[in-house]
């Protein structure tokens, strides 16, 4: 089971919206089955997936304590990703997803405060030892903001060369359990998590066999 932590230590720049997104589209695209795990003691993760139908992914929400167990019984039980979503602020909750992760995803909104905010994320993270991607979420189409925060990222660590820009239909899906390619099937939300979720599964691939290469 391979397991992604979407994980920043600053809050408001979309991680459970990237969390239930990028879900959806690994189970649609047959890289099931797929598990969700609710760290956030907002449970606005948990909120989205009480109206969702269908009910799947699978969302369960464990306990600081009972994640590493859940890990082992979820391995143990077939699921093939678990993406963890965690709180902001918390940096022993974080450090709890990140020691359970194979890949961390770091959202970061392209203005100074987002960009100044990552390098908390970032100590944790290597602290922890594990490799992270960011993804540049919320841009404003058309704009130049973008291709600034990524130089400035590209200072920390990979960033995912696939832009997830501020569009109504994430907002306007994530109300009532869907996501903005099931509201939207053609549109840009659509195409923006489909190709990021390509590039994630690739990273994550690559680690898998670069860790069985070490191994062997």
């Amino acid at each position: 089971m391979r397991i992604l932590a979407s994980a920043a230590h600053k809050g408001g720049v979309g991680k459970t919206t990237l969390a239930a997104h990028l879900a959806v589209e690994a189970e649609r695209v047959g890289a099931g089955p797929v598990v969700l795990l609710d760290t956030d003691p907002q449970e606005s993760l948990t909120d989205w997936h009480k109206v969702r139908v269908p009910d799947h992914p699978t969302l369960l929400s464990p306990t600081l304590k009972t994640l590493p167990n859940m890990i082992a019984e979820l391995r143990a039980r077939g699921a093939a990703l678990a993406i963890v979503d965690t709180p902001p602020g918390s940096r022993v909750a974080i450090s709890a997803a990140l020691a359970v992760a194979d890949l961390v995803l770091i959202p970061a909104q392209p203005s100074p405060i987002d960009l100044r905010a990552v390098g908390t994320t970032v100590d944790m993270v290597e602290d922890a030892g594990k490799p992270l991607i960011f993804v540049i979420n919320r841009a404003t189409p058309r704009t130049r903001l973008a291709a600034q925060a990524a130089v400035a990222l590209s200072q920390h660590g990979k960033i995912a060369p696939v832009t997830v820009h501020q569009r109504v239909e994430y907002a306007e899906a994530m109300t009532d359990g869907r996501t903005a390619g099931e509201l939207h099937p053609e549109g840009m939300g659509q195409k923006e998590i489909s190709e990021l979720w390509s590039y994630i599964d690739a990273q994550m691939r690559k680690r898998v066999s670069a860790l069985v290469r070490t191994s062997a």
